[in-house]
């Protein structure tokens, strides 16, 4: 089961990192992301709830979204999170009670990381996905010196991930791209339908990208 949500995030390659200041809100941008086609979605721990939030989207019956927790700082944090249905979890940086926590309930773990030392030791933990992050103070350089003496690294950059910029990423070995601010700054606005459009447009220049790799 692990390995098929690994699989499934991996397949559409962006995660829509979602920030909220209420469950309304943060469904009504999870929706847009999904009908966009993206099909990891991760709620994060500033949003008030979140667990219940993760909860209500957890229990849509045939849904064709992967949701996750997202800002997970701690194990009990992480425990609550899967408890409430999040079939993955992310953090800002490696945690490696958070990483025996999901091991144990065989639940992705995608730590942030910047240095080799840091990716080896979220590596050896048994995650299966590292996310750079922030992105942003990185570069699809860095991906390629990373891929060096660790090519089976499967690395997600998160901060700074725009559809203008995405495709270089996967160019560089990114195995998919998280993003937040950048996919849902319309809804700022009130603009969902530019939601919806950012997130199609994200899955596309992905899917792109994997395509032009595979040829």
């Amino acid at each position: 089961m692990k390995g098929d949500i690994v699989r499934d995030l991996l397949k559409c390659g962006v995660i829509a990192v979602i920030r909220a200041s209420n469950y309304e809100e943060a469904k009504k941008l999870a929706d847009c992301c999904v009908e966009g086609g993206i099909v990891g979605l991760e709620i994060t721990f500033t949003v008030p709830g979140a667990d219940e939030v993760i909860a209500k989207l957890a229990q849509v019956k045939g849904a064709n979204y992967i949701v996750g927790a997202g800002t997970v700082l701690d194990a009990t944090t992480a425990r609550i999170a899967i408890l409430k249905g999040a079939k993955f979890i992310v953090s800002p940086a490696f945690d490696k009670e958070v990483a025996e926590i999901c091991n144990l309930y065989q639940v992705p773990y995608m730590p942030g990381c910047y240095t080799i030392t840091e990716i080896t030791n979220a590596m050896k933990a048994g995650c299966d996905v590292i996310k750079i992050f922030p992105g942003s103070a990185a570069s699809p350089s860095y991906f390629k010196a990373v891929h060096g003496p660790l090519p089976q690294a499967n690395l997600m950059p998160t901060g700074g991930v725009d559809i203008g910029n995405a495709t270089e990423w996967i160019k560089a070995g990114a195995v998919a791209v998280g993003t937040g601010s950048s996919l849902t700054a319309p809804a700022k606005k009130g603009d969902y339908q530019g939601v919806i459009d950012n997130a199609r447009k994200f899955v596309e220049v992905v899917a792109e990208a994997k395509k032009g790799l595979s040829k």
